[in-house]
């Protein structure tokens, strides 16, 4: 039997999951929790050892007679973020996350540097966007010294957990499209654009190799030992979390479309070529399966309602009820849920805003309620831009911690107008790790598997989960959109430039 592992390096967890690709099913799952630290001035990092620490975790909770029988290895990790690495393969600080807001400041002068954001899309295929992996090396320059001189190489946090496992620094195309220094249509790091990053530094000697989708290295045997693993472990290429998933719900081929509702909210289609918006209104990413990933994100989603549910004291398990004794709309409340800044739409420096309050809808059910609504709205002003462009899609594939909610997938499908449909794996990001190992093992034994006859085969939805809009709500929904629209425009202003100094 061949059985392979997919690992998901996230933001709150590490997920591992251990598939039979001959039964088709899932034999084991685990997961370990990592701390955030953050602060004031919007910075969100994690130190990479702790990702390591819950790897081992993940794989101790498994069976070690399963954990022998695993033949290839895939990861997949949150985009965007920075580890250091000095040439002994040492971390130097802590890793600067997608989430990370306190590097806002250094993206216009990147972008001003070689012409401004159109030039930058010219380039790229796509602008320095806040929480992209560029701005944080300038930001490193100037806050932390001693590791920007030490620096060797740039590595994303699955690249990282890559060379931990393999002891190979590589980075594959989806995942380094999240840079902003990837230019999407050639498949090659932009010289301009890094030496704009920092003029003063070759910048390109510290990024890792490119290496193809469907690679595959060596695990090394310390750590197969220490994991409990075969020291014939194949690791394959990996890739970011959002790649990742677009192969866990077979996102592998054109027409297809998924929204995934976790702590950011992602929106991403395949493409058999480049699909870049002059005007940089999605990201133009590469996928990690050999094609492109157009891709919007929302940086906030699920921490919306676990926020609101947390204020009031309790648990978003609980939310659906608050969902089914309200109506669309939320009795009047608006809810511009940019808790921790925005990227879709392009507000870094936004902040939540709640409209709309009257005696009457002062309360738990209804703030819950436009939590979600809001957060949903965000990507569906990220779906009309792909519509915009020509792009259709006939179904939505849902995942994510959000799509555990039955009111939630409801209200997906009336909003968007769109059937839902759920894959029956929900771990999509690590599913997806573990399909790609897969197809990374059968290359490697000089099959000529395509991925997407493999995610045809292996990607299953469950028909129980599966939702259609409800012409009445649907109706609904439109005004209450447009009054999010509305209330959008009006705050653009507000936090469209930095915030003045405080008096002294």
């Amino acid at each position: 039997m061949t059985v392979v592992a997919g690992l998901d390096a996230g933001t709150q967890s590490v997920k591992l999951v251990v598939y039979d690709a001959d039964a088709r099913v899932v034999l084991a799952s685990a997961s370990a929790p990592l701390d955030l630290t953050s602060g004031d001035d919007g910075s969100r990092e994690q130190d990479p050892a702790a990702w390591v620490d819950a790897m081992r975790a993940c794989f101790a909770a498994i069976d070690v007679g399963l954990r022998h029988r695993i033949a290839a290895l895939g990861v997949s990790g949150q985009q965007h973020g920075f580890v250091p690495v000095d040439e002994a393969g040492q971390v130097l600080g802590p890793a600067k996350l997608w989430c990370d807001t306190s590097t806002s400041a250094q993206c216009g002068p990147i972008m001003d540097a070689v012409g401004g954001p159109a030039r930058c899309i010219e380039l790229a295929g796509n602008p320095i966007l806040a929480g992209y992996t560029a701005s944080k090396l300038p930001w490193t320059r100037e806050h932390r010294p001693e590791v920007y001189a030490r620096l060797a190489t740039i590595l994303l946090p699955h690249d990282y957990l890559n060379f931990v496992l393999t002891g190979e620094r590589y980075c594959e195309h989806g995942d380094a499209s999240g840079t902003g220094w990837l230019d999407v249509r050639t498949r090659q790091w932009s010289a301009e654009l890094l030496a704009a990053t920092d003029a003063g530094r070759d910048l390109g000697g510290c990024l890792p190799p490119l290496v193809d989708a469907d690679a595959s290295f060596a695990i090394l045997p310390g750590i197969a030992t220490e994991l409990g693993l075969s020291r014939d472990v194949r690791v394959s290429a990996g890739g970011g979390d959002n790649m990742m998933a677009a192969i866990g719900t077979g996102c592998v081929s054109e027409g297809r479309l998924t929204m995934s509702l976790g702590t950011s909210g992602t929106l991403f289609a395949y493409a058999d070529q480049p699909i870049v918006d002059p005007g940089g209104a999605w990201a133009a990413f590469c996928s990690s399966s050999g094609g492109w990933l157009p891709l919007i994100c929302t940086m906030n989603c699920t921490v919306v309602t676990e926020q609101v549910a947390k204020m009031f004291g309790f648990s978003t398990r609980d939310g659906d009820a608050r969902i089914d004794a309200t109506q669309p709309g939320a009795d009047g409340l608006t809810f511009l849920p940019f808790l921790n800044g925005e990227r879709t739409p392009d507000l870094p420096l936004g902040k939540g805003v709640l409209a709309g309050l009257a005696p009457h809808n002062m309360r738990e059910a209804q703030i819950y309620r436009a939590a979600m609504e809001g957060a949903t709205y965000s990507l569906r002003y990220g779906y009309d831009a792909f519509v915009a462009a020509g792009m259709q899609f006939d179904r939505i594939a849902l995942t994510g911690g959000g799509a555990n909610s039955a009111a939630w997938r409801q209200m997906v499908a009336d909003v968007f107008d769109c059937p839902v449909d759920v894959p029956a794996q929900t771990e999509s990001a690590a599913f997806g790790a573990a399909l790609q190992a897969l197809w990374s093992l059968s290359r490697s034994r000089g099959e000529a598997t395509t991925l997407a006859a493999l995610a045809a085969e292996h990607v299953a939805v469950d028909p129980a989960l599966g939702c259609s809009p409800d012409p009445e709500r649907v109706r609904a929904y439109r005004p209450a959109y447009q009054r999010f629209l509305r209330h959008l425009d009006a705050v653009r202003p507000l936090y469209a430039e930095s915030p003045p100094a405080p008096l002294q």
